[in-house]
């Protein structure tokens, strides 16, 4: 079994783009993504809690950890959603979310990981894709810590709330202007 690997040759990746609910919501959509979990990743607090996080203190980025299928859908595939769905050029901030816990990074957990992200950086930066830099960490996985179950299925179970309309829809949204053929048959239609 290879790193990022599970025994049913699952991979896994983990991605920190502000707020987990809205990454949460969009990679559940994709076709080969088998599940995704919200978490904390990247900084010093073991076993950190949301409301710990949130102070700052920990270190930590709200982040996704995302198993996928690599036969249906590559790591490749997932950073082309992630530089659509998020601006990879504000430092500690996403929209009016601001903190260190807002952070864009990728948190690679093999060297193959490690290449695409510097390369899909590189290209973006080549391409000038964006006004400003891109300021996405790219740094080794160390940990990932599962968040709290309240944050599973958020913009799902909360889709009417104002952050999911106001923050969650429109990356929603985007994703699927953008990445219709990579949807998965059958998924939510939630919308705002």
């Amino acid at each position: 079994m290879t790193e990022a690997q599970t025994s049913n040759e699952l991979q896994t990746a983990t991605l920190a783009g502000g707020c987990f609910w809205c990454l949460e919501a969009v990679y559940t959509e994709l076709a080969g993504v088998a599940s995704v979990k919200s978490g904390y990743a990247g900084g010093h607090t073991v076993n950190p809690t949301y409301e710990a996080v949130c102070s700052g203190r920990t270190g930590h980025a709200e982040a996704v950890r995302i198993t996928f299928d690599p036969a249906v859908l590559s790591f490749e595939n997932l950073l082309e959603v992630f530089f659509v769905i998020h601006d990879p050029t504000t430092l500690n901030r996403q929209g009016q979310d601001v903190g260190t816990q807002y952070r864009s990074a990728i948190f690679y957990e093999s060297p193959a990981q490690k290449a695409a992200a510097e390369s899909a950086v590189a290209e973006l930066t080549d391409q000038k894709a964006f006004d400003r830099p891109i300021v996405t960490e790219i740094v080794p996985l160390e940990a990932f810590y599962p968040a709290e179950a309240l944050h599973d299925d958020y913009y799902l179970r909360n889709s009417s709330q104002p952050y999911c309309r106001m923050v969650v829809w429109p990356k929603i949204a985007k994703f699927r202007k953008h990445f219709q053929e990579l949807r998965k048959p059958g998924s939510p239609v939630a919308s705002a």
